[in-house]
């Protein structure tokens, strides 16, 4: 793996914000390999991410800051320009959970996309309320993790998932088709490190048996939709979505078919992009960089 660090910002717009930037990077040896930016011109905010081989760098980079190295070197262009800084190092490796029910077709294309090579990252554990997955997660030779989880022991349950994710160092989260909704405390421990995807095109059918809303509603496009996941019920900043188009010729057992091609394409998109820090999130919105 090519060894690069990534830089993310976000900041009131001004002039002069790329100029500083790129002559700080320059000045400490930095061959930039990837540059993006954004306007909100509507909230005057400005957003970056540009990306640097670390070979010939000579600034230490370490993501968790420290009084030296870069976060100490680049303090005084981040105080000027009001900035919120986020650093990332391609070396290291995210730790993923993927959390599960019975439908598996979204944990089986994230972990074939991971063995394949296609996400850099750690699958650590496959996290189910119930056994069904264990043997896909075994195939691949990921712990499975059972949890039973109903109204009377949920608060109990999450505690031990909660514990689970701590000793297990996760990084991220994915619920993929984990048809349970976390509570505030569980969010609350991962802010915009918990991906969801949800099976409708958002803001449209939200909550359960999304398909059987479109079916009942004799729609001509159905959709599904990645998110981070926030204390509101599939109200999160979009990462990703797509559609298909349907007719009155397909019954609810043709949408489901078409709708979970369109779960693990989303899904998985928003899992790679924030494997590879290309996700800012302001308000209710992302910033997805090419």
């Amino acid at each position: 793996m090519r060894d690069t660090a990534t830089l993310l910002i976000d900041c009131p717009d001004q002039r002069g914000i790329v100029a500083a930037v790129s002559e700080f990077l320059y000045r400490h040896g930095a061959n930039i390999v990837h540059a993006d930016q954004h306007q909100d011109a509507e909230l005057k905010l400005f957003f970056m991410r540009v990306e640097w081989d670390m070979d010939g760098f000579t600034l230490p980079v370490d993501p968790s800051g420290g009084t030296d190295g870069f976060h100490a070197a680049f303090a005084e262009i981040a105080t000027r320009f009001a900035m919120k800084v986020r650093l990332e190092r391609s070396t290291r490796r995210p730790r993923l959970a993927l959390f599960v029910s019975k439908y598996d077709h979204c944990l089986a294309d994230l972990l074939y996309r991971w063995h394949a090579g296609e996400l850099a990252c750690d699958v650590v554990a496959v996290v189910g309320n119930h056994r069904d997955a264990e043997p896909l997660a075994q195939f691949h030779k990921v712990p499975f993790h059972a949890f039973a989880v109903d109204k009377n022991n949920k608060a109990a349950a999450e505690t031990e998932q909660l514990a689970l994710l701590r000793r297990e160092r996760v990084d991220l989260v994915v619920l993929a088709r984990y048809m349970q909704v976390l509570s505030p405390r569980f969010v609350a421990e991962y802010p915009q490190r918990i991906i969801n995807v949800h099976h409708s095109f958002l803001p449209a059918f939200v909550g359960a048996k999304p398909y059987h809303q479109a079916f009942e509603r004799g729609v001509k496009l159905i959709g599904a939709t990645s998110h981070y996941v926030t204390e509101q019920l599939d109200d999160g900043p979009i990462i990703e979505q797509s559609t298909t188009r349907i007719s009155h010729r397909d019954q609810l057992p043709e949408l489901l078919a078409k709708g979970r091609e369109l779960e693990k394409a989303v899904l998985s998109r928003a899992v790679r992009w924030h494997i590879e820090s290309r996700i800012l999130v302001y308000g209710k919105k992302t910033v997805i960089f090419d």
